[in-house]
């Protein structure tokens, strides 16, 4: 009997250590969830403290960005007057497109990048130019419809599809050529001058000479031997010849206008009075071509 006695007892004092334990951990567990609980709490306490401290600041942001978008407002609005009180010229420049089928497709996407170049430069200038581009079709117009969609909406443009000869009056027209004998000293304001939209690489030497003979049309060079000498041939890309005439009808100059746009690796040096080459000026040298597009013919 006290045998049993004893037995029942320590098993008694057994489950109560074990019960002890288990209460112990519940505890334990509920504690650490309580924890777990209170700092979640806590964090967002914190955060909505946050917000109502920022609130001012939010607000002083909210006032600076509808500032901001105001002085946009005026700015673009300026834009538009200063748009309104450019002086459009009545000097036609024609970009000829029927060179289509002797370039590659290469060579297609660097005449993108001139008419492109063209708009943009004719759209900053002060006196803009009616400016055409003509026989717009083949690699070039697809060209422009797969890199360039919003070609269809450009503005103080005339595109056409037909050649420039049957859009301009023939009397009117003067093909610029480097391989012409004449030399264009002044700029008639009623005749349409012509570029040759062509990617030459050399391979087709005198082709819009001989294309100006056989229509029997005017044509020219710029004077830029009377100005310039040149390390490489006076062959130059379709927007510099474009931006050549914008800047002349800017400055009046040819000289000032050969050393506003042609690009530093030509190595053009200003010729004297007396034809001889003389050194450029820093100013003069500080011209950097973003761009240095393929020659034209």
């Amino acid at each position: 009997m006290a045998n049993d006695s004893a037995k029942s007892e320590a098993s008694a004092q057994q489950e109560g250590d074990a019960g002890g334990h288990r209460s112990s951990n519940k505890t334990l567990c509920g504690e650490r969830e309580n924890q777990t609980i209170s700092k979640r709490q806590r964090k967002k306490l914190l955060k909505q403290q946050k917000w109502e401290d920022e609130r001012e600041l939010r607000k002083q942001k909210r006032k600076e960005r509808k500032q901001q978008r105001r002085g946009g407002g005026e700015t673009q609005n300026a834009r538009k007057r200063l748009r309104r009180d450019l002086m459009p010229s009545s000097l036609r420049l024609v970009v000829d497109c029927s060179f289509d089928n002797l370039m590659l497709v290469k060579d297609i996407q660097k005449l993108h990048r001139q008419v492109q170049r063209c708009y943009a430069e004719n759209r900053r200038a002060l006196h803009p130019v009616q400016f055409y581009l003509t026989s717009l079709g083949g690699q070039l117009k697809q060209c422009l419809d797969e890199k360039d969609k919003g070609w269809v909406n450009w503005k103080d443009i005339t595109i056409k599809t037909e050649h420039y000869s049957e859009v301009v009056a023939q009397e009117e027209l003067v093909y610029l050529t480097s391989d012409s004998p004449n030399v264009l000293e002044e700029l008639e304001h009623k005749k349409a001058y012509v570029i040759g939209g062509l990617v030459d690489h050399n391979h087709h030497k005198g082709i819009t000479f001989e294309r100006a003979k056989e229509l029997g049309i005017e044509h020219a060079q710029l004077p830029l031997s009377n100005f310039v000498k040149m390390n490489s041939r006076k062959v130059l890309a379709v927007n510099h010849v474009f931006e050549i005439i914008l800047a002349y009808m800017e400055k009046s100059s040819w000289r000032e206008a050969f050393f506003t746009v042609l690009p530093q690796r030509k190595g053009a040096v200003a010729v004297s009075e007396d034809k001889t080459s003389i050194v450029r000026t820093e100013e003069e040298n500080s011209y950097s071509d973003p761009e240095t597009p393929d020659q034209t013919e």
